[in-house]
């Protein structure tokens, strides 16, 4: 499939007029550079101004000193940014039903075989003004991170940090829920303000958490979503060749969302090494927590559109 992607890429640069103008994408990430969800978006912005070059570049402008994230999806849909690096927590004011895609138990080559891919764009075209261009995160689940131990789902008298992602879920367990920008987790839990916190498995050394962090509880639930998004109208206003190129390199940095299994493992092992425990429940116990997460996800979605939810429900989960 790689092969026939570069062969097809490759036709289509060769037809490109020769006196074609080169096109520059401004491209802002939601993350810090260099941490865990930036690093695939400035492989995928290195991807493309090499096989790019004289066709489209993209000009890497940086990350929240640049737009802060929960605005970056109106900066991109708005046209302010050409390309963006984001996750659906950070604009569901935008596409409400986005909280459906770190639902999925497929991966993003299930979804673009089986359709599911072409229906999430269509929806952030038509809600967004924005095109879907790539997903990476596939095979990194999110966790319950903790400063006390606990020996059930039952969350109650728990005081967890939140954000839309697991927000039904621990609410469906019993949490007491604040939701805190990233910057201030660091200080709620050094001063006891909150007893824990959701996040994927990757990404908790970037942030300094795992020194106020204690216990993380096992099994993980959902999975990540960080998507790379292009404002629409730049989108059609591209060259067929350029649009090429990007395509190529959506394929080209999702097939390394595979590479996430071992970084699980190397990430699981230096949190280990930092004195986080890993907490697991009952056989009986985990198979609540895990269907508490979908339930109360899925819940979730459907109360804000039904038919949306039922829709990719079928495909994201199949």
């Amino acid at each position: 499939m790689k092969r026939l992607a570069s062969a097809a890429l490759a036709a289509v640069l060769a037809a490109a007029p020769a006196v074609a103008q080169e096109v520059t994408l401004r491209g802002v990430s939601a993350f810090a550079g260099g941490t865990t969800f930036s690093r695939p978006f400035e492989a995928f912005v290195a991807h493309v101004n090499e096989i790019g070059k004289g066709v489209v570049q993209i000009d890497y402008v940086g990350g929240p000193e640049a737009v802060p994230p929960f605005e970056l999806g109106n900066a991109v849909s708005g046209g302010v940014v050409d390309i963006a690096n984001n996750t659906s927590a950070f604009y569901t004011n935008l596409v409400p039903t986005g909280d459906a895609l770190h639902l999925a138990t497929n991966t993003a080559q299930d979804q673009r075989a089986n359709g599911c891919m072409d229906k999430i764009d269509a929806i952030h075209q038509q809600q967004m003004n924005v095109k879907f261009l790539a997903r990476t995160g596939d095979n990194v689940a999110f966790h319950l991170y903790l400063t006390k131990p606990i020996d059930s789902p039952d969350l109650s008298g728990l005081t967890i940090r939140t954000t839309p992602v697991y927000r039904a879920m621990f609410e469906a367990l019993g949490a007491t829920l604040v939701r805190t920008a990233p910057g201030e987790v660091y200080t709620a839990l050094e001063r006891g303000a909150i007893d824990g916190y959701g996040w994927p498995l990757q990404g908790v050394m970037d942030l300094g958490w795992d020194e106020q962090t204690k216990y993380r509880v096992d099994p993980g639930f959902y999975q990540v979503d960080v998507n790379v998004l292009v404002n629409l109208d730049r989108w059609e206003g591209l060259p067929e060749a350029a649009r090429a190129v990007l395509q190529e390199a959506a394929e080209w940095i999702e097939a390394r969302n595979a590479d996430n299994i071992a970084i699980n493992a190397e990430e699981a092992e230096k949190q280990a090494g930092a004195g986080i425990e890993v907490i697991t429940f009952s056989p009986e116990d985990e198979a609540r927590w895990l269907t508490t997460a979908q339930e109360a996800g899925w819940a979730g979605v459907a109360a804000v559109d039904a038919g949306i939810a039922a829709d990719l429900k079928s495909c994201l989960t199949e």
